[in-house]
């Protein structure tokens, strides 16, 4: 009887840290949850969709599937950087506007060709967009790229920071 009397406690707080961990998941939906409703709450603010507010607003309107790095389009997409972007950033000290490396750290892939190929109604409607303007006070300009031209630079960006690492 005293060792049953024992085991007892010991059943309960088993039975208690094993029903805690079950409410992890439990917590993560919630969580999960909780965030997805305010980035709704900002995007509807802005007069964004959830989509918009995470990968930016232009003509990439879905997920990209980026894959292994392509080195031809590492190369294309560094001439296109030297040629385009320079005079206003360089990859690792903010010049005009800020510095690239690790922006793919920073940006979605989607954000970054968004802000590339629609410059002006990103600073006009994206909260961090925004946000960069105040800071640089000079606004991005539309370098006449294509979207092809804009994933060779979103390619190089890749490059660059995977080489880092």
């Amino acid at each position: 009887m005293k060792k049953l009397m024992l085991l007892i406690p010991g059943i309960f707080i088993t039975l208690f840290l094993l029903s805690c961990g079950g409410g992890k998941k439990e917590a993560s939906k919630t969580a999960s949850k909780t965030d997805m409703m305010k980035k709704e709450r900002i995007a509807k603010r802005f007069g964004l969709t959830v989509f918009e507010l995470d990968n930016g607003i232009g003509p990439i309107k879905e997920k990209l599937n980026l894959g292994p790095i392509d080195p031809k389009m590492v190369k294309e997409g560094k001439a296109l950087f030297e040629t385009k972007c320079v005079s206003c950033h360089k990859l690792d000290e903010k010049l005009v506007g800020p510095a690239q490396r690790d922006v793919v750290e920073r940006r979605s892939p989607e954000y970054i060709m968004n802000m590339i190929l629609n410059p002006d109604e990103m600073l006009n409607k994206h909260p961090e967009a925004k946000k960069m303007l105040a800071i640089y006070k000079t606004r991005m300009t539309f370098q006449n790229v294509t979207k092809e031209d804009a994933r060779k630079i979103l390619e190089y960006f890749r490059a660059v920071d995977k080489e880092k690492k």
